[in-house]
């Protein structure tokens, strides 16, 4: 008496062909996964950029020509900065005090290239403070010039005259492992008094 069945290659080619199907599955979500994944890291990326690109042009346009003195007590310039080294320092207007600390409108920030890092400090007070830790900007950054444009030049150095002069404008060229080379100009302060 014989029984309806399958046989043994039947069986085989079914499993066979399930196998080859859950390989495609597998396969699909993983490359899926990958997919998200990078599209979250480029996301993030681009995030990063546009948040540098806000503080940047948040501090610069409200510099103000105010001097500062450090923790020594040395009186530093208003406005700072140098391609070479990547570092750019300012004082600049308009910091909230929603809590009504004993401390005024005005913030020292600075930004400077720490490795392959672009980081921002700022100072609780203007005069005789250090810097807050470091708050990461971008990182990956495999080249950050900055030039600084007045009197109708651009120049690689802001070496002014008097020490509450600030520049006009200013141009940063970053590019990072994410991104290519990006190229940006700031206007500063209020502009030159009528």
């Amino acid at each position: 008496m014989r029984t309806a069945g399958f046989t043994l290659v039947e069986m085989l080619i079914a499993l066979s062909i399930f196998a080859l199907l859950s390989i495609g599955g597998v396969s699909l979500l993983s490359f899926s996964i990958d997919s998200r994944q990078r599209t979250t890291e480029r996301l993030d990326s681009l995030a990063s950029v546009v948040r540098t690109r806000s503080l940047l042009t948040a501090d610069l346009a409200q510099a103000t020509p105010r001097t500062w003195r450090d923790e020594s007590g040395l009186r530093r310039p208003a406005f700072a900065g140098n391609s070479g080294e990547a570092a750019l320092q300012l004082v600049r207007g308009g910091w909230a005090n929603d809590g009504a600390a004993p401390r005024s409108s005005l913030q020292r920030v600075a930004y400077r290239l720490d490795g392959d890092r672009l980081v921002r400090t700022a100072a609780p007070m203007v005069d005789g403070t250090a810097e807050s830790p470091p708050a990461v900007l971008l990182t990956g950054v495999t080249s950050l010039k900055m030039r600084f444009h007045a009197g109708g030049e651009w120049r690689d150095d802001w070496q002014p005259v008097t020490d509450d002069a600030l520049p006009d404008a200013v141009e940063v060229t970053v590019a990072s492992a994410a991104i290519p080379p990006l190229r940006q100009v700031f206007l500063v302060g209020p502009g030159p008094a009528a």
